[in-house]
């Protein structure tokens, strides 16, 4: 008799499964920076900015300068880094967009991106630092900033180009650094804005449009970056013009009334924090830490409050 007759064949199917391990989803809160020049830390040099581990575990990605944003602004790449003082970049020279024939148009708003040759650092060293202390969830910085700046002709977002091109500066870096973030497994949560401007609107033209155009500047920027809640922090030097502009009381009167009328929206005093002599147009680096302290501790205070 044939064995294999009489013991039917055992067909054994094997299945593998391949197991794909999960992805880890890390979630990191986003602080915005903008504004103009003490946005941008143009006279905080990076030498006298005090090291501090806690920077390599903050993510940092920027651009900054002068206007209208170009291929001359300082900005960290094409990805994130970690948070650090700017480098000058390839700042368009005054005297060379001047010499040109015919002269370059934006040779009259060419400031050299920061005073020193080092590069510098602007309010969002010292601010992410604070929060970083105790803080829930890791941080991520995104600083948008050009020198020499108006609500009025260049952060409007409802303006033609190319006025109007930092605010839309600041939306495209803002998308561009969410798609590189995903890509890393990290979802960022939009968790507030540092506002440092308002010296370019201190002038008998703008001032007395300032408030209308600011707020309408915020509330854009809320739906297009689709967070409503995001927590929206002003201020301005308010020693911008050492005394001799009468139109900066005009403007932090104006910061003042959209903090007041704006949820989750906070004015931020900046007096007594160390300027640069003899014009005090800029913070120094000690008075730029300083503010960017203010803000951490005023943010602190809006979240506090809400949640009570």
């Amino acid at each position: 008799m044939n064995h294999f007759l009489r013991f039917p064949s055992l067909v054994v199917i094997a299945t593998f499964i391949v197991v794909t391990p999960l992805r880890s989803e890390e979630i990191r809160d986003l602080l915005l920076v903008a504004g103009q020049s003490n946005a941008v830390g143009f006279d905080a040099p990076a030498e006298e900015l005090p090291a501090d581990p806690s920077d390599e575990m903050i993510l940092f990605w920027w651009r900054c300068g002068d206007p209208p944003p170009d291929q001359h602004d300082s900005m960290g790449g094409v990805g994130w880094a970690t948070l650090r003082p700017q480098p000058l970049g390839q700042p368009l020279s005054k005297e060379y967009a001047a010499a040109t024939n015919p002269p370059h148009p934006d040779a009259k708003r060419q400031y050299g991106n920061f005073a020193r040759p080092e590069g510098g650092f602007g309010p969002e060293i010292s601010f992410a630092r604070s929060l970083a202390v105790g803080a829930p969830r890791p941080l991520a910085v995104l600083k948008v900033a050009f020198s020499g700046t108006s609500v009025a002709k260049d952060w409007g977002p409802t303006l033609q180009d190319p006025d109007g091109a930092c605010y839309d500066a600041l939306v495209d870096e803002y998308r561009k650094a969410i798609v590189a973030a995903t890509k890393k497994g990290i979802t960022l949560r939009p968790r507030a804005l540092v506002w440092v401007q308002g010296e370019s609107d201190a002038t008998a033209e703008h001032a007395p449009r300032y408030e209308g155009n600011l707020r309408a500047m915020l509330e854009r920027l809320r739906r297009d970056l689709e967070a409503p809640d995001l927590v929206l922090l002003l201020g301005v030097n308010t020693r911008f013009g050492n005394g001799k502009n009468p139109h900066m009381p005009d403007v932090i009167a104006a910061q003042k009334a959209i903090a007041e009328a704006l949820p989750d929206c906070a004015y931020v005093d900046t007096s007594g924090a160390e300027t640069l002599p003899p014009s005090h147009t800029h913070f120094t680096a000690p008075g730029t830490l300083e503010i960017g302290k203010r803000y951490a501790e005023a943010l602190r205070l809006e979240e506090t409050n809400k949640a009570r």
